[in-house]
């Protein structure tokens, strides 16, 4: 068994570690992050309505997984931001870049949603 396996367990062990972790990072930007509430928010009615407005599964699958794509983005933005503050928190040409970066990739995840609602909806 390798070191990484000792520290994170395996099989059912390492499933149930997963899921902590996993829940303690939604909790952790739902409390912290405004616009993952928001985004959250949304989503609460955007997949009922995903479910409800596609014509068939493929439909629904691009509404429900655009929607949920900015929440995963918004994630991984706020993952970004934290690591750069960790890191230091004076302002510096390359820690204001990475955030500018994750923060761009959170709006084209919102384009990329409106987009294909659109499509989708009105053709």
């Amino acid at each position: 068994m390798t070191e990484q396996q000792k520290l994170n367990g395996t099989g059912i062990s390492r499933l149930k570690r997963a899921i902590t972790c996993s829940s303690a990072g939604m909790s952790a930007a739902f409390r912290n992050e405004e616009a993952f509430r928001q985004e959250v928010l949304l989503c609460l009615v955007l997949l009922p309505l995903a479910c409800w407005l596609g014509a068939d599964n493929v439909e629904r699958a691009l509404l429900a997984g655009s929607v949920l794509l900015v929440l995963i983005v918004e994630l991984i933005n706020t993952a970004v931001e934290v690591v750069v503050n960790r890191i230091s928190i004076d302002r510096h040409e390359l820690s204001g870049l990475a955030k500018d970066l994750g923060s761009a990739a959170v709006t084209m995840a919102i384009l990329t949603t409106t987009v294909i609602w659109g499509l989708v909806l009105f053709t």
